[in-house]
């Protein structure tokens, strides 16, 4: 059989409110806010210029279950434009936006077939023979089962490819949906599984491919990098992935030495270098900005400024950058840490890296628990417990330095 080309892309959430950033001016605001419909375009765009045989998207689709208004006009556009040139898409529904939400109705073009609450199967002709497809749609938010043992085992020579918007049992970074085992997969005997759900790219297996593309567009800190979708050539005997990027702007963490500075206009200008050369390669981007190799002069230099007017100088002083670039936090990492630290703040330091999670869990507990702000926090995981532990770590040093 001859190779199948095809797009195989996740997680879009058109119409992430990008919850919690705060104090951007309003063009960068806007620019943040669209970036998801942006990088759908770039998508879009990339699938009329190369006309693939059709194009997966495996869940997600909008951000919520209400989905968006202004996004689904967009992806409708989107599903339009690609039927004009005849390019079918298959797609799924995932836990954001499960089939159990209250939205205004948007008619999708006949090119594109969406799969339903039950585990089914759908068959398109292409230039290079036959395809089935097999998957499913959340008919609901929470879906704890493992579904893929509804999925049947390929029975002929035709390409059989897998969509489920799921987790890999035992992976604890995202919410658990639909688990699956790799083997389970595997023994379904398909050519390519697509996958969806979790938002770093990442291919579990070769032979068949089973393949997360990520997301098109980071949307908080944690999602760092590059994001996009995957172009896949497939075979009988091979599979070749090509990444294309579609996010419009990037989250990342940048780090600048802070080695030998002891005046502010030098660390100014080191921090201008540095986010000038990484924009880039990078274009607009959200990043945090990491202080390396302080000896005890250059932390002395930023610990006696307040974060707020260190973060607010910082930021006007790459105003004027071509890219636009916003300092979301900073972070500092000492050399010679605890040399001068008071013993009480070593001692609370020394408390507060011994504490697991449960811990964590019990100190917040009554943040998490209140109506209006809880919806703003992220799950206290194991990242987010590394994060607390040395911003804590950070404000004890910079207020408990000895004689102090």
């Amino acid at each position: 059989m001859e190779s199948i080309r095809f797009i195989h892309t996740a997680d879009l959430h058109l119409g992430s409110p990008f919850s919690g950033m705060r104090d951007l001016q309003k063009e960068q605001w806007q620019k943040l806010k669209d970036s998801t419909l942006e990088a759908f375009d770039r998508l879009i765009n990339y699938a009329l210029k190369t006309k693939p045989d059709f194009v997966l998207i495996v869940g997600d689709i909008y951000d919520g279950e209400d989905r968006n208004i202004r996004a689904q006009a967009r992806f409708q556009k989107g599903m339009q434009q690609l039927a004009n040139q005849k390019i079918p898409v298959i797609m799924c529904y995932g836990n954001h936006d499960h089939l159990s939400g209250n939205w205004t109705r948007f008619e999708l073009p006949e090119n594109v077939h969406a799969f339903d609450e039950t585990v089914s199967q759908f068959k398109l002709a292409t230039a290079s023979g036959p395809v089935t497809f097999t998957g499913f749609s959340y008919g609901k938010r929470h879906i704890s089962e493992s579904m893929v043992k509804q999925y049947p085992v390929a029975q002929n020579q035709e390409y059989h490819i897998g969509l489920l918007h799921g987790s890999l049992e035992g992976d604890s970074t995202h919410a658990v949906y639909a688990p699956f085992k790799k083997e389970q997969l595997l023994s379904k005997q398909y050519d390519y599984w697509a996958l969806g759900h979790i938002h770093k790219r990442q291919e579990l297996a070769n032979e068949p491919a089973i393949v997360y593309p990520g997301n098109i567009q980071g949307r908080h800190r944690k999602e760092t990098g590059v994001k996009g979708f995957y172009e896949v050539t497939l075979s009988k005997t091979t599979t070749q992935l090509a990444f294309i990027p579609t996010s419009v702007v990037q989250f990342d963490r940048v780090a600048v030495s802070a080695k030998g500075i002891i005046h502010m206009n030098e660390l100014i200008e080191a921090c201008q270098d540095k986010l000038s050369l990484f924009t880039q390669g990078a274009g607009a981007a959200i990043i945090e900005l990491v202080f390396t190799e302080l000896d005890k002069e250059s932390f002395q230099l930023l610990a006696e400024i307040p974060e707020s007017e260190l973060l607010e100088m910082l930021r006007e002083s790459i105003a004027e950058m071509e890219w636009f670039v916003w300092i979301q936090s900073i972070q500092l990492q000492q050399v010679e840490q605890d040399s001068e630290l008071s013993p009480i703040g070593a001692t609370l330091i020394e408390t507060i890296e011994s504490w697991e999670i449960d811990n964590w869990k019990a100190i917040l507990k009554d943040l998490y628990r209140h109506p209006k702000s809880s919806r703003f926090l992220e799950a206290v995981d194991d990242q987010t417990v590394g994060e607390l532990q040395l911003a804590t770590a950070q404000k004890i040093r910079r207020r408990m330095q000895a004689g102090e």
